[in-house]
């Protein structure tokens, strides 16, 4: 017995606005079907001793400290600028 049905995978696939011709859907049942299959298997594992994560490895914050360093100097910064004017970046009005 299949747990999901062709009507079930065209449904989705509306959803996800993806055109699928019917060899596609009955070709997505089957596997989803086996994926659905497979993830009930994993329902029979004991998990009694086994706590809760978020993630299956051990992740750690990797960056670096914040930490305040000088800018580039304004005149390096502003050689890069098409226009500036008293040390500010120029751009062209869009208001009235």
């Amino acid at each position: 017995m299949s747990r999901i049905s062709i009507e079930q995978v065209k449904h989705v696939a509306h959803l996800a606005r993806l055109a699928i011709t019917d060899k596609e859907a009955e070709m997505f049942t089957k596997q989803l079907d086996a994926i659905i299959t497979f993830a009930e298997q994993l329902n029979e594992l004991d998990t009694e001793n086994v706590p809760p994560t978020s993630h299956v490895l051990d992740m750690k914050n990797v960056m670096r400290e914040d930490v305040p360093t000088p800018g580039l100097p304004r005149e390096e910064v502003l050689k890069n600028a098409p226009d500036h004017q008293d040390g500010q970046f120029r751009v062209p009005a869009i208001l009235e």
